[in-house]
């Protein structure tokens, strides 16, 4: 029995430690963060179908705000699938909310805009309780680092600062914010737009630390938009300091009210 006719859609923000995931995308063998929602939607909707992520997340990335959607045919309020689906969820992955939706609902392609989130340690010595959360550099010029940032802001062909797995036709994309803050040992770079190549952020983030710490000469982001080769950016940030902070979706009429509130 697969999909019925009674089948309601429910939609989820989910949030998780990406340490000991393999990525969201479901993969043969290995412990996904797909894989595991499923497991728990099915242990009390055994015909679900689903779950439709907003975000294809990389093994070690995060998420404060992912968006997930399926269908099941069971009548539960939004407090019951929060309340039930947390109890056969492992400590590391959680749902923050839910809401009904109508059944084939998908955050992916509903999605007005993501924010992403960057942390990097600048300290000289290790931090053991930062070192999933953050990428540790010893020294970074962080004007230096704002400045890089503002050459990403608006709409450009980002062929630079895409991973070599991604073969979409079209590489420009819009950037709606892209901030470089301080924040005590933290420096913290928040991306906003509505779509985002494979790796696109993290290199974005590698090629800005590149320059702050010298190894990159000033005005590298601005050159590597303009090359359109990836040769011509930094390296790719390491996933750990990356978290999928948010998603905004455009919802239909038909949504029901969240739960939490």
């Amino acid at each position: 029995m697969g999909e019925t006719e009674t089948a309601r859609g429910v939609l989820l923000e989910v949030a998780y430690d990406g340490t000991a995931f393999r990525g969201w995308a479901a993969q043969k063998g290995v412990r996904t963060v797909a894989e595991t929602l499923l497991g728990a939607i099915r242990a009390i909707a055994p015909h679900a179908s689903g779950p439709r992520g907003a975000s294809r997340t990389d093994a070690g990335v995060h998420a404060n705000g992912q968006l997930v959607a399926f269908d099941a045919a069971v009548d539960i309020p939004a407090r019951g699938w929060v309340l039930g689906l947390n109890q056969h969820l492992p400590e590391d992955l959680a749902v923050r909310k839910a809401r009904a939706v109508p059944r084939g609902f998908s955050p992916r392609f509903a999605a007005r805009g993501k924010r992403y989130r960057y942390c990097v340690l600048v300290d000289q010595v290790r931090d053991p309780g930062s070192r999933t959360r953050a990428w540790r550099v010893s020294e970074l010029d962080v004007p230096m680092m704002q400045r890089e940032a503002a050459a990403a802001l608006g709409t450009h062909d980002f062929a630079s600062f895409r991973a070599a797995g991604d073969a979409r036709a079209s590489t420009v994309r819009t950037l709606t914010c892209v901030d470089v803050a301080r924040e005590g040992r933290f420096v913290v770079v928040t991306v906003e737009g509505r779509a985002f190549l494979y790796n696109m952020v993290r290199i974005l983030v590698g090629t800005m630390v590149d320059v702050a710490r010298w190894r990159l000469e000033e005005g590298a982001v601005a050159r590597a938009l303009q090359a359109r080769d990836r040769c011509a950016a930094g390296m790719t940030a390491p996933a750990h300091g990356l978290v999928l902070d948010r998603v905004d979706v455009e919802l239909p009429g038909e949504a029901g009210e969240p739960w939490p509130p």
